[in-house]
């Protein structure tokens, strides 16, 4: 069983615990009206990481601590600027299977072992309004940090933290900040606790895992590409707990990442080996289509309940909304189930070191050092003359299922145009913009036309299944002929959009 809570929290340097003349009284400061002291708790964390400290380079923690009124194990993940989220299960001897499922992606499956124990003298107080709630806690700490990695060392100092309440605005972090900041009261050189621990105890003396070890020209084409590649392989990474843990849109969105490492590493063959890059592609196209079912499973269920509640009420006719409930239910379940089945593959664990190898030694061609102008450019254009060919063929075709095979296939390389733009949105600016922007117009209209063809496919199986148990198929009919208008509809408008997409000035921007 576990539980967990957003901290938003900021780490200052403290002089000392003993004499606090140094700390400003913040009462007054924005909605404090007074400091309470809420007592003193003696702390004792034993961090846990891999050899090579993977977590930390990751900037996620992974402890065991006793002591205070939140004494288990917890599992800090980064979020955004001075927040994280903190994953907490309960006191154990052993670290709990869902943690360690949790931090998974960023172990890559290696052994987790203690390598810091930090134990903390801390004094509470708590920054209180005119109500008496508390909006923050203001803890002063003194630490002892000793290594367990073998090293006989030890490091001592004092810190501050300022956390945030649950609710509270976070704009109070900023008007104590700069009250401090007036007192000479400066920000922690180091973000957290462990990092501090891990530097002064000798025990993060190595390079951390998420470093490049290849370096390549700054400005070049392959500096752009492994910048973007960089990006991506690290919002795959923070999405894999969200995705365990069914957060909404996280599978869509780790799925759109999966897309786009996939794509980026097509298009641009000429800066990194594919020898080394078809086999990655490979797993994460297998990745994407194991989570396909649960994210076609929502947009699916979102767009036929949208559809029914739409309808007037006297054309709804029998148990349509359970029905649509109850299918909803049998799809997603085994949807999910299949895609926690493949968060627990070794193909998988191999795919996450196989791009953490990617970012860390980059298999670059020649290609890789030259200026990303030209370089980034050919492979843009090289995506956009496939999409040409794929629009102009389906527009030949006359309606029915060729031409929706043909429609989709368009789509995909509307979205493998869109993404290869992507990396070069720095070096070409507006030019890849405007082209990006007309592009994913295309692909929304060939988007909305491929979701109506699903829809219809799973409204036959709702009418069938309906019909067999004696209910109305009338409402499943309506709803079937709504889907069909909607992609004539956009296979009307395609045209027009896509003579927008290829108007020539977009290319001739580029630099064509």
């Amino acid at each position: 069983m576990t539980s967990s809570q957003r901290e938003t929290e900021r780490k200052y340097e403290a002089p000392s615990a003993d004499d606090t003349t140094w700390l400003p009284d913040l009462a007054g400061v924005a909605a404090i009206e007074a400091v309470v002291a809420q007592g003193i708790d003696e702390l004792d964390a034993v961090y846990f990481d891999t050899e090579d400290l993977r977590l930390a380079g990751a900037s996620a923690t992974l402890r065991r601590r006793t002591g205070g009124a939140d004494a288990g194990w917890h599992l800090k993940l980064p979020l955004s600027g001075d927040t994280r989220e903190e994953v907490r299960a309960p006191l154990s001897d052993t670290l709990p299977d869902t943690l360690s499922d949790l931090a998974l992606s960023r172990t890559r499956g290696a052994e987790l072992a203690p390598v810091v124990r930090i134990r903390s003298t801390r004094e509470t107080r708590g920054l209180v309004d005119g109500d008496g709630n508390v909006l923050a806690e203001l803890t002063l700490d003194r630490v002892r940090a000793e290594s367990l990695r073998g090293l006989p060392t030890l490091a001592v100092w004092t810190e501050m933290e300022v956390e945030l309440a649950q609710d509270t605005d976070p704009s109070l972090l900023d008007a104590v900040d700069k009250t401090l900041r007036k007192k000479g009261v400066d920000r922690a050189g180091r973000p957290s606790k462990l990092a501090r621990a891990l530097e002064e105890t000798g025990v993060g003396g190595r390079r951390l895992p998420d470093e490049r070890v290849e370096t390549v020209e700054p400005g070049s084409a392959g500096d752009e590409v492994l910048r973007y590649l960089d990006e991506q392989v690290r919002t795959l990474v923070s999405l894999d707990p969200a995705v365990r843990r069914d957060r909404p849109d996280a599978v869509h969105k780790m799925r759109v990442t999966c897309r786009r490492l996939r794509s980026t590493l097509r298009s641009y063959r000429s800066v990194l080996d594919r020898a080394v890059t078809d086999p990655i592609r490979d797993d994460l196209k297998w990745l994407g289509g194991e989570m396909g079912a649960e994210r076609d499973q929502e947009v699916l269920m979102e767009r036929l309940t949208s559809r029914v509640g739409a309808a007037p009420r006297e054309l709804v006719l029998g148990p349509v909304t359970a029905r649509l409930q109850a299918w909803n239910v049998a799809n997603a379940t085994a949807a999910h189930r299949r895609t926690l089945d493949a968060l627990r593959t070794s193909r998988y664990l191999a795919l996450l070191n196989a791009l953490a190898a990617l970012t860390q030694h980059p298999p670059l061609r020649r290609k890789a050092s030259r200026k990303p102008e030209k370089v980034l450019v050919k492979s843009i254009l090289k995506e956009y003359e496939r999409l040409a060919g794929r629009v102009t063929h389906a527009l030949e075709l006359s309606p029915g299922t060729e031409r929706d095979t043909a429609l989709h296939e368009a789509r995909k390389a509307a979205k493998k145009t869109r993404y290869a733009t992507e990396p070069a949105r720095a070096t070409l600016g507006k030019p890849a913009k405007r082209l990006r922007k007309r592009v994913k117009a295309v692909q929304k209209v060939l988007g909305d036309h491929q979701d109506s063809v699903v829809a219809r496919d799973a409204l036959r199986s709702l009418a069938l299944t309906a019909h067999s148990a004696g209910e109305a198929g009338f409402t499943w009919g309506l709803l079937y002929g709504q889907e069909q208008a909607v992609a004539a509809e956009r296979e009307r408008e395609l045209p027009e959009v896509w003579a927008e997409a290829s108007e020539p000035g977009l290319r001739k921007a580029l630099g064509h």
